[in-house]
């Protein structure tokens, strides 16, 4: 992975690797409606700024609940980043049954335009990513 961090905040880190074409994000710790929402305007921000395609969006390291965040995720962000050219986002679940709980809400509001797999690991989701562009 040849990424450069871009932004690095306690609550995320996001990373892009121009050779993958491959936006990464890596949440932290405990998210709340704001700190998604924090999150997920800077990802937008970071496709934008690298006309990326394909995000890695790693739950891994989440520790709680954030399902009041889901709604707004799936229908207000999730357009926002097709609109600005997402197609792929392969999203890793964390180990948190209450995070996964809150990825699963948010995808039952059936997110179009943007192909969102989720995975259990992280190497499993890049290889995804890799067999899709």
């Amino acid at each position: 992975m040849n990424s450069r961090i871009l932004i690095s905040e306690p609550h995320i880190t996001l990373s892009y690797d121009i050779v993958e074409d491959i936006l990464y994000s890596d949440w932290t710790g405990d998210q709340t409606k704001q700190s998604v929402m924090d999150g997920c305007e800077k990802m937008l921000h970071c496709l934008k700024l690298y006309h990326g395609r394909m995000v890695l969006n790693d739950n891994t390291h989440v520790t709680s609940i954030w399902d009041d965040a889901s709604e707004w995720v799936a229908v207000d962000w999730f357009p926002r980043m097709h609109k600005a050219g997402c197609r792929l986002f392969a999203w890793v679940y964390s180990p948190n049954m209450y995070s996964k709980l809150s990825a699963d809400k948010t995808l039952g509001y059936n997110i179009r335009g943007v192909l969102t797999t989720t995975f259990d690991n992280k190497d499993t989701a890049l290889a995804w990513l890799r067999a899709m562009r």
